[in-house]
Protein backbone atom coordinates (compact mmCIF):
# COMPACT_ATOMS: atom_id res chain seq x y z
CA UNK A 1 0.00 0.00 0.00
CA UNK A 2 2.63 2.54 0.94
CA UNK A 3 4.61 1.55 -2.62
CA UNK A 4 2.01 2.25 -4.37
CA UNK A 5 1.12 5.46 -2.62
CA UNK A 6 4.59 6.51 -3.18
CA UNK A 7 4.80 5.73 -6.80
CA UNK A 8 1.40 7.34 -7.43
CA UNK A 9 3.12 10.47 -5.47
CA UNK A 10 6.20 10.50 -7.80
CA UNK A 11 4.26 10.17 -10.92
CA UNK A 12 1.93 13.07 -9.91
CA UNK A 13 4.74 15.26 -9.01
CA UNK A 14 6.42 14.57 -12.37
CA UNK A 15 3.04 14.80 -14.38
CA UNK A 16 2.02 18.41 -12.65
CA UNK A 17 4.85 20.43 -14.07
CA UNK A 18 5.04 19.12 -17.70
CA UNK A 19 0.98 19.93 -17.71
CA UNK A 20 1.90 23.44 -16.45
CA UNK A 21 4.76 23.68 -18.64
CA UNK A 22 1.96 22.61 -21.71
CA UNK A 23 -0.55 25.29 -20.78
CA UNK A 24 2.20 27.77 -20.32
CA UNK A 25 3.70 27.61 -23.84
CA UNK A 26 -0.10 27.49 -25.47
CA UNK A 27 -2.22 24.60 -26.04
CA UNK A 28 -2.79 25.52 -29.51
CA UNK A 29 1.34 24.80 -30.21
CA UNK A 30 1.65 22.39 -27.56
CA UNK A 31 -0.63 20.24 -27.73
CA UNK A 32 -0.01 19.52 -31.45
CA UNK A 33 4.02 18.78 -30.76
CA UNK A 34 3.14 16.55 -27.96
CA UNK A 35 0.84 14.68 -30.40
CA UNK A 36 3.76 14.46 -32.72
CA UNK A 37 6.18 13.54 -29.89
CA UNK A 38 3.83 10.55 -29.24
CA UNK A 39 3.33 9.18 -33.37
CA UNK A 40 6.74 9.58 -33.75
CA UNK A 41 7.78 7.31 -30.92
CA UNK A 42 5.23 4.95 -32.36
CA UNK A 43 6.67 4.69 -36.00
CA UNK A 44 10.13 4.58 -34.11
CA UNK A 45 8.76 1.18 -32.67
CA UNK A 46 6.99 0.05 -35.98
CA UNK A 47 9.94 0.82 -37.68
CA UNK A 48 12.39 -1.05 -35.62
CA UNK A 49 9.73 -4.31 -35.69
CA UNK A 50 10.10 -3.87 -39.43
CA UNK A 51 13.86 -3.98 -39.41
CA UNK A 52 13.51 -6.95 -36.96
CA UNK A 53 11.36 -8.35 -39.54
CA UNK A 54 14.37 -7.38 -42.33
CA UNK A 55 11.46 -5.38 -44.49
CA UNK A 56 13.85 -3.22 -45.52
CA UNK A 57 11.39 -1.01 -47.77
CA UNK A 58 8.30 -0.12 -44.98
CA UNK A 59 11.19 0.37 -42.48
CA UNK A 60 13.16 2.88 -44.88
CA UNK A 61 9.83 4.77 -45.37
CA UNK A 62 9.13 4.86 -41.81
CA UNK A 63 12.33 6.39 -41.56
CA UNK A 64 12.15 9.16 -44.07
CA UNK A 65 8.25 9.55 -42.16
CA UNK A 66 9.94 9.84 -38.70
CA UNK A 67 12.36 12.56 -40.49
CA UNK A 68 9.55 14.50 -42.13
CA UNK A 69 7.54 14.23 -38.76
CA UNK A 70 10.57 15.87 -36.47
CA UNK A 71 11.31 18.51 -38.93
CA UNK A 72 7.38 19.80 -38.35
CA UNK A 73 7.51 19.62 -34.90
CA UNK A 74 10.62 21.74 -35.04
CA UNK A 75 8.67 24.24 -37.53
CA UNK A 76 5.48 23.94 -36.03
CA UNK A 77 7.59 24.94 -32.42
CA UNK A 78 9.26 27.84 -34.27
CA UNK A 79 6.06 29.27 -35.81
CA UNK A 80 4.34 28.91 -32.09
CA UNK A 81 7.05 31.84 -30.72
CA UNK A 82 6.92 33.90 -33.81
CA UNK A 83 3.12 34.29 -33.15
CA UNK A 84 3.90 34.80 -29.29
CA UNK A 85 6.57 37.05 -29.56
CA UNK A 86 4.15 39.09 -32.01
CA UNK A 87 0.94 38.93 -29.55
CA UNK A 88 3.82 39.94 -26.96
CA UNK A 89 5.35 43.25 -28.66
CA UNK A 90 1.26 44.12 -29.40
CA UNK A 91 0.66 43.79 -25.75
CA UNK A 92 3.47 45.97 -25.07
CA UNK A 93 2.66 48.31 -27.68
CA UNK A 94 -0.59 49.14 -26.35
CA UNK A 95 0.65 49.60 -22.96
CA UNK A 96 3.34 51.38 -23.49
CA UNK A 97 5.69 51.39 -20.35
CA UNK A 98 6.41 47.31 -19.47
CA UNK A 99 8.31 46.35 -16.42
CA UNK A 100 11.75 44.19 -17.70
CA UNK A 101 9.94 41.28 -15.59
CA UNK A 102 6.94 41.25 -17.46
CA UNK A 103 9.05 41.39 -20.61
CA UNK A 104 11.47 38.06 -19.53
CA UNK A 105 8.01 36.64 -18.57
CA UNK A 106 6.73 36.86 -21.99
CA UNK A 107 9.93 35.81 -23.57
CA UNK A 108 9.75 33.03 -21.56
CA UNK A 109 6.56 31.45 -22.50
CA UNK A 110 7.28 32.40 -26.51
CA UNK A 111 10.52 29.99 -25.98
CA UNK A 112 8.89 27.20 -24.52
CA UNK A 113 6.97 25.71 -28.09
CA UNK A 114 10.35 25.73 -30.29
CA UNK A 115 12.01 24.01 -27.13
CA UNK A 116 9.35 21.64 -27.54
CA UNK A 117 9.84 21.39 -31.01
CA UNK A 118 13.46 20.62 -30.58
CA UNK A 119 12.93 17.84 -28.26
CA UNK A 120 10.63 16.17 -30.58
CA UNK A 121 13.26 16.55 -33.50
CA UNK A 122 16.18 15.51 -31.53
CA UNK A 123 14.10 12.40 -30.58
CA UNK A 124 13.44 11.92 -34.30
CA UNK A 125 17.36 12.61 -35.58
CA UNK A 126 18.56 10.13 -32.43
CA UNK A 127 16.39 7.75 -33.79
CA UNK A 128 16.46 8.06 -37.77
CA UNK A 129 20.78 7.17 -36.94
CA UNK A 130 19.80 4.07 -34.80
CA UNK A 131 17.45 3.04 -37.47
CA UNK A 132 19.40 3.55 -40.25
CA UNK A 133 22.41 1.93 -38.19
CA UNK A 134 20.50 -1.21 -37.85
CA UNK A 135 19.19 -1.33 -41.32
CA UNK A 136 23.23 -1.47 -42.09
CA UNK A 137 23.32 -3.92 -39.91
CA UNK A 138 20.61 -6.32 -40.74
CA UNK A 139 21.62 -5.70 -44.32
Amino acid sequence: MIKVTIVSLASTLLFIPVVSLLEEGGLFFMIPLLLLLVLSLFLIARAGWFIAKKDTVRSEKYSKLINSIGLLALVWGMLGQLIGVIGMFDSVEKIGEISTHIFAAGLKVSALPPVFGFVVFIVTRIATIILTWLQSEKA
